[in-house]
C-alpha cells in the first residue's frame, strides 16, 4: 500500500512521524504559553487575583470533561481530521482574546467562555494524535518504546522551554500580543499534521460507528475489564493531584514562607524538566532492555522524595540535587506507560479508550490546588508536605505489589525483537 512520495532527502516512511514529533511540540509550545499568557493577561487586565484563579480553573476544567468525550469525536472524524480541527479551534479561541480586547473590548465572562472553549476543543486534537502514534511508529520501522521516548522528550521540552519563553515575550511584548503568538502556534501544528501526514494513516480501521452512549461505554469497559489499566489509572490520576497541588499552591506558599523569594521554583523546575528530557531520550536507547514493572514502580516512588525533602527543608542545594535525581527517573515513566496502552488496547477501540483514559489521568489535576490551600490552612504547610509524600509512597508502591500489573512484563520480548 503506497502513499503520495514528499521530495526529500529523508526516507518516507520517516517524514510523517518527524511531522507528528515537531507538530506535537509546537502545539505543546502554545499549550504552556496559554497556561502562563491568559492568567497573566487576567491579572493585568483586572487586578484580580481571585479572577485570575477562577481563569485557571476555567481552562483546566474543560480539559479534563472533553478528553473523556474526545473519542467519540475521533471515532466520528478519523484521528488526522480531528488532530487538524483540534489545533485549529483552539487557535480561534485564543486569537479572539487579544482581537475583542484591541477592538470592541473583552468582558471577564467573555474571557471565561473563551478560555472554557479552547480547553474543551483541545483534548480531542491530543487524542486524535496520540492514537496515530502506533501507525506513524510502525511506517517508520522504529521500535515503540524509542517512539514514546522522543515524543515524550518533546513534551518535556515544551515544558522546560515553554514558560521561560512566555515569561520573556510577556516582558518584551505584553500577555496580550504574546497570544496572538500563540494563537499562530495551533495553526502550524494543523498545517504540518494536514500536509505531512498520509490520509492512509489518519481514519480509525474499525467501521462501526455505534451511539455516543455505547461508544463510551466500550471504552469505560475496556479499562474496567483490563487488570494493568485498571490499576495504572487510579495511581496516576492520585500522582497529578499530588503535584498539581504541589506546584500551583504548596511550592509558592513554600516560597514564600521559607524562602521569601519566588526564582528557586523557576530554577527547580527548570532542573527537574531538563533532567527528566535527559532521561527520556536516555530511556529511549536502552529503556526496552529493562524490566517494566519494576522500573515504572521503582521511579514513580522515588519521584515522592521531593515531599520529604521540602517537608525537611533540606538546604536549597542539596534540594536541587534531589529535584534532578527525580527528574531523571521520571524518565520512563510516561513512555513505559504509554507503549503498554499502545499494546494492550485494540486499534478499533484506541481513541475511545485513550479518551476515557486521559480523562483518568487528569481528573484529579482541578481539584489539587484547591484541596492542598483548604489543607494547609487546616494543619500547616509543613504537616501538609509531609501527608502528600506519605500518600504518593504508599500509592506508588502499590506498583510493585500489585499481581494484577505483572502483565506489565508480558509484551517486552515482542517489542524487543523489533527493530
Amino acid at each position: 500500500m503506497e502513499t503520495q512520495t514528499i521530495p526529500s532527502v529523508l526516507p518516507p516512511r520517516r517524514l510523517p512521524l518527524l511531522a507528528f514529533f515537531a507538530a506535537n511540540l509546537i502545539s505543546f509550545v502554545g499549550d504552556r504559553l496559554t497556561l502562563l499568557a491568559i492568567p497573566w493577561f487576567v491579572l493585568q487586565t483586572t487586578g484580580s487575583i481571585t479572577k485570575t484563579g477562577i481563569t485557571a480553573f476555567f481552562t483546566t476544567l474543560p480539559t479534563i470533561i472533553s478528553a473523556f468525550l474526545s473519542g467519540l469525536i475521533v471515532d466520528r472524524l478519523g484521528y488526522k481530521r480531528t488532530s487538524v480541527i483540534g489545533d485549529c479551534a483552539s487557535g480561534v479561541c485564543t486569537l479572539l482574546i487579544p482581537l475583542l480586547f484591541h477592538t470592541l473590548g473583552l468582558a471577564f465572562w467573555q474571557l471565561l467562555i473563551l478560555a472554557f472553549l479552547g480547553g474543551l476543543l483541545k483534548a480531542p486534537g491530543e487524542t486524535a494524535r496520540s492514537s496515530l502514534l502506533p501507525e506513524l511508529g510502525q511506517a517508520s520501522q522504529m521500535r515503540m518504546e524509542r517512539v514514546n521516548a522522543v515524543g515524550d522528550g518533546l513534551v518535556r521540552v515544551s515544558g522546560l522551554l515553554g514558560a521561560p519563553l512566555a515569561a520573556l515575550l510577556i516582558v518584551a511584548i505584553g500577555a496580550n500580543n504574546l497570544l496572538w503568538l500563540d494563537a499562530i502556534s495551533f495553526f502550524l501544528s494543523a498545517l504540518l499534521i494536514g500536509i505531512a501526514v498520509p490520509a492512509t494513516m489518519a481514519v480509525p480501521t474499525h467501521a462501526e460507528s455505534g451511539d455516543n452512549t455505547g461508544s463510551l461505554k466500550q471504552g469505560l469497559s475496556f479499562l474496567l475489564h483490563n487488570p494493568v489499566l485498571r490499576s495504572m489509572i487510579p495511581v496516576s490520576l492520585t500522582t497529578n493531584l499530588l503535584d498539581a497541588a504541589l506546584f500551583s499552591v504548596a511550592l509558592p506558599v513554600y516560597a514564600n514562607q521559607i524562602w521569601q523569594n519566588i526564582l528557586p521554583i523557576g530554577l527547580l523546575s527548570a532542573t527537574f524538566g531538563g533532567c527528566a528530557f535527559v532521561s527520556t531520550l536516555l530511556f529511549g536507547f536502552f529503556g526496552h532492555r529493562l524490566p517494566r514493572r519494576l522500573t515504572y514502580g521503582l521511579c514513580f516512588m522515588a519521584i515522592g522524595l521531593r515531599f520529604w525533602a521540602l517537608g525537611l527543608q533540606v538546604p536549597l542545594p542539596i534540594l536541587f540535587v534531589i529535584y534532578a535525581f527525580s527528574g531523571l527517573v521520571v524518565g520512563p515513566l510516561n513512555p513505559i506507560a504509554m507503549t503498554i496502552e499502545q499494546e494492550i488496547i485494540p486499534p478499533k477501540l484506541r481513541a475511545r479508550v485513550l479518551g476515557v483514559a486521559g480523562a483518568g489521568y487528569l481528573g484529579g489535576i482541578p481539584i489539587g490546588g484547591l484541596l492542598c490551600g483548604y489543607v494547609i490552612t487546616w494543619i500547616g504547610l509543613i504537616p501538609t508536605l509531609f501527608t502528600m509524600g506519605l500518600i504518593y509512597l504508599l500509592v506508588t508502591g502499590s506498583l510493585l505489589i500489585n499481581p494484577a500489573l505483572k502483565g506489565m512484563n508480558r509484551s517486552i520480548s515482542l517489542s524487543s525483537s523489533q527493530s
